[in-house]
């Protein structure tokens, strides 16, 4: 996988200071104005064994909850579900057990799941900067470009309680 090695924008900066006011929220009675679109997720590092809590946009498409990691190259949190790992999600202000992954972007289930997405919320598309159209489905040349700059990750849900 090879990732940008650009500066990172500067507003990624200014979301990282809102984060705490962000996860502060989703986890309390007062998340409904975000719960719609974005929730929790708490990991633990794979090399800090440091548990952290960041929020994250998401899509539940049914069988799996699906983040889609914008500015991947800038972001690290992603990176501890190569391989998987358990995450508690914080959705709807309720903690949850979930088993994450990294989606390989050669992988077929790669631009499914980005379909999935895009065909949920078709301005995501833009954000991403595709242009996608859902009578013709995500071109080669999209996925590889939308490869590039992000990165999937897919979390289903354990049958334990939430711990991480």
């Amino acid at each position: 996988m090879i990732l940008s090695e650009t500066k990172a924008p500067w507003y990624l900066a200014a979301l990282d200071r809102l984060n705490p006011l962000l996860v502060a929220l989703l986890q309390s009675r007062l998340h409904w104005p975000l719960s719609a679109g974005l929730m929790a997720v708490t990991v633990t590092g794979r090399r800090s064994g440091r548990r952290y809590t960041i929020p994250v946009g998401y899509h539940d498409v049914g069988d799996a909850i699906v983040v889609m990691v914008s500015d991947a190259a800038h972001r690290q949190w992603w990176r501890n579900f190569h391989g998987g790992a358990p995450a508690t999600l914080w959705l709807r202000s309720r903690p949850v057990a979930f088993h994450g992954i990294v989606v390989p972007p050669p992988s077929a289930e790669f631009g499914a799941r980005a379909e999935q997405v895009f065909r949920r919320a078709r301005f995501i598309a833009g954000i991403f900067g595709v242009a996608f159209d859902p009578a013709i489905g995500l071109t080669d040349g999209e996925r590889d470009a939308l490869a590039a700059y992000a990165q999937i990750v897919v979390f289903r849900p354990t049958m334990q309680g939430a711990s991480t």
